[in-house]
């Protein structure tokens, strides 16, 4: 399992991880596409955008490997923001690629994606 160095670990000031420390040895957690509800509470929605923003900054619009990224926070993501890279995919697997949907994240964190910053 890659690990991402220079990532941030968590949302500052809370329990929101964005990375793991260290490969399950049964396995990845499966990546699934989570429904972002509207109803859903401030500091989620911060943390979606903080993680959007940290994978933006790291990433930009490259392919990237899943390595140590936390599988929870990244399925608020996934099939939206963070689409598959590669066909197949095996959503079970650190190794697994994933892109930035640079249209669709701009559209969804407009803030992240102002004029001059991306």
């Amino acid at each position: 399992m890659i690990k991402h160095r220079g990532f941030p670990g968590r949302l500052p000031g809370s329990d929101f991880q964005f990375t793991i420390r260290r490969a399950n040895p049964k396995g990845a957690a499966p990546l699934v596409r989570r429904e972002r509800y509207r109803d859903r509470r401030p500091v989620d929605r911060r943390a979606d955008a903080a993680f959007m923003e940290a994978l933006w900054q790291q990433f930009g619009d490259e392919p990237f490997e899943r390595g140590n990224l936390d599988a929870g926070r990244l399925s608020w993501l996934f099939g939206r923001e963070v689409v598959p890279a590669e066909d197949p995919f095996d959503p079970e697997s650190y190794e697994a690629l994933l892109v930035i949907d640079v249209a669709v994240a701009r559209a969804s964190f407009p803030e992240i994606f102002e004029e001059g910053t991306a």
